[in-house]
C-alpha cells in the first residue's frame, strides 16, 4: 500500500485557494465593520482602527493553516479542493504537535518572499516536502481514501506493535480481505505470515490450527507484536 507524493504544483494550487479564503474572510470582517461604523456614525481613533481593522487580518493570516490543519486532521479546504493531504511519513494523521511545528517553519519557508525557500526544497528533495515537513516528519500526499485509510491504520498499530511496518502492512492487509478471498489462499496465507512473524509458533503447529484461530492468531500479531 502505497500514497502518491503530491508536487509543488499541488502545493501551490492548495495555498491558492487558502489565500482566496482567507482573503474573503478578511473582506467579510472589514466590510462588516465599515457598516456598523456608517450605521451608528461613529468615528474610530487609531486604537480602536488597528484593533478592528489590523490585528483581526494578521490573525487571520498567522492562525488560518495551523488551526485548520489541527481541525480538519491534517487539510486545509485548499488541500481538500486539490485532492491533497498531510500524513507522517509511516501514512498516519500527523499528531498537533506536528502540524504546529510544521507552521512555524512556515516562517522559514516563506522566506526571503513569495515562499521561495519552500519551493526550492519542494524541488531539491525526494519527497518533495518543504521545511516545514521536514522539521516536522510529514509529507504532502494526494489523498486515495482507500490508501489513506489503510496506511493510516498501520501507521497507528506501527506505534503500539513490535512487527516492522511492511509486515504490519502485510498482516493488516490480509486481515482486511480475510472475507473477499478464497478461504484456502487466506489460511495458506495467514500460515505462511505466523511462520515467518511468529517465532513461538513452527509449521506444525500453525498447520493445525483453523480458520478462526488463524484470524486470532494474525489480529494478536497487530495488537502485542
Amino acid at each position: 500500500m502505497r500514497l502518491r507524493v503530491a508536487g509543488p504544483g499541488t502545493r501551490v494550487y492548495a495555498f491558492l485557494i487558502d489565500w482566496h479564503i482567507r482573503a474573503l474572510i478578511v473582506l467579510a470582517w472589514v466590510s462588516a465593520g465599515l457598516i456598523l461604523e456608517r450605521l451608528f456614525q461613529f468615528q474610530l481613533g487609531w486604537r480602536a482602527f488597528v484593533l478592528g481593522f489590523i490585528v483581526p487580518p494578521a490573525l487571520v493570516y498567522v492562525f488560518y493553516h495551523p488551526v485548520v490543519e489541527v481541525v480538519m486532521r491534517g487539510r486545509t479546504p485548499g488541500m481538500r479542493f486539490a485532492g491533497a493531504r498531510i500524513v507522517t511519513l509511516e501514512g498516519a494523521t500527523p499528531g498537533i504537535g506536528a502540524l504546529l511545528i510544521r507552521n512555524v517553519f512556515r516562517l522559514v519557508d516563506m522566506l526571503p518572499a513569495l515562499y521561495v525557500v519552500g519551493l526550492t526544497s519542494c524541488l531539491l528533495t525526494a519527497q518533495r516536502v518543504r521545511v516545514g515537513d521536514l522539521a516536522a516528519g510529514t509529507v504532502l500526499v494526494l489523498d486515495e481514501e482507500k490508501s489513506a485509510r489503510s496506511l493510516g491504520v498501520v501507521g497507528a498499530l506501527a506505534q503500539s506493535s513490535r512487527l516492522e511496518p511492511d509486515s504490519a502492512a502485510l498482516v493488516r492487509e490480509l486481515l482486511d480481505r480475510w472475507t473477499e478471498m478464497e478461504e484456502e489462499r487466506a489460511e495458506t496465507l495467514a500460515r505462511e505470515l505466523l511462520v515467518r512473524l511468529d517465532g513461538r509458533l513452527d509449521r506444525a503447529q500453525v498447520t493445525g490450527l483453523d480458520r478462526s484461530a488463524l484470524r486470532t492468531r494474525l489480529e494478536g500479531l497487530l495488537v502485542g507484536g
